[in-house]
């Protein structure tokens, strides 16, 4: 059974979701502020964390950057009365994963808790990657630099892995959006944008790694020979 923590500090929104999560075999801790969500959330006990952003003690952005500070594999779902993009890239820059605006149907919630756990360990194509200097390890979420280990997300290392798997070779947005988001739709593609200039920033270290952007199109992961 799959162990959810949900930090929402509207008592009645918290427990209509717990219930709803219960319901579909979820085992679910129900804390109501930022404070006790990121002792939880530090854990490391849960196999998905969903956090209300508008948090008393601590917001929800706050609390998922803490946790990311020690745990870059749980998926984080943030859920907000607030809809501008601005403040979902701003959730997604901070650590999670995806965004939820409320009000939300509970299809929705389960169906994006589901595609989460289902790629939160992806089954790797292979043990590891070469990528200039780095050494890239999916299977343990790792991106290594002279013995320097640097943990990567799930989606992070799925997004990582896919272009490492078509190296040299344009991979279309659509493609990566439907395997790693489950969708192909504009806020999504915000996201990964987000995430692209996220790997960017791991690989800076070395100056031949250059994942460039085809404007429109999508991307491709390139190694220059030293």
């Amino acid at each position: 059974m799959n162990r959810i923590l949900l930090v929402e500090d509207d008592k009645s929104l918290g427990f209509v979701i717990k219930d709803n999560l219960e319901a579909n075999d979820f085992q679910v801790e129900l804390v109501t502020d930022g404070a006790k969500g990121h002792q939880e959330g530090v854990s490391g006990n849960y196999d998905l964390i969903i956090l209300d952003v508008m948090l008393p003690e601590r917001d929800g952005f706050d609390v998922a950057e803490s946790i990311r500070r020690t745990d870059r594999s749980t998926p984080i779902l943030f859920l907000s009365a607030k809809s501008m993009v601005e403040d979902r890239i701003e959730g997604l820059k901070k650590g999670g994963d995806d965004y939820l605006t409320k009000p939300f149907s509970m299809e929705e919630l389960i169906l994006k808790i589901n595609v989460f756990l289902k790629r939160s360990s992806p089954s790797p194509k292979k043990d590891s990657y070469e990528i200039g200097k780095y050494l890239f390890k999916p299977s343990d979420l790792c991106l290594e630099l002279n013995g320097e280990v640097n943990k990567l997300t799930a989606k992070e290392s799925q997004l990582l892995e896919m272009l490492c798997s078509s190296r040299d070779t344009v991979l279309k947005r659509e493609e990566i959006l439907r395997a790693v988001w489950g969708s192909d739709d504009y806020f999504l593609g915000r996201s990964m944008d987000v995430f692209i200039s996220k790997l960017r920033k791991y690989l800076k270290d070395d100056p031949t790694i250059t994942i460039s952007n085809y404007h429109g199109v999508g991307f491709k992961l390139e190694v220059q020979d030293h």
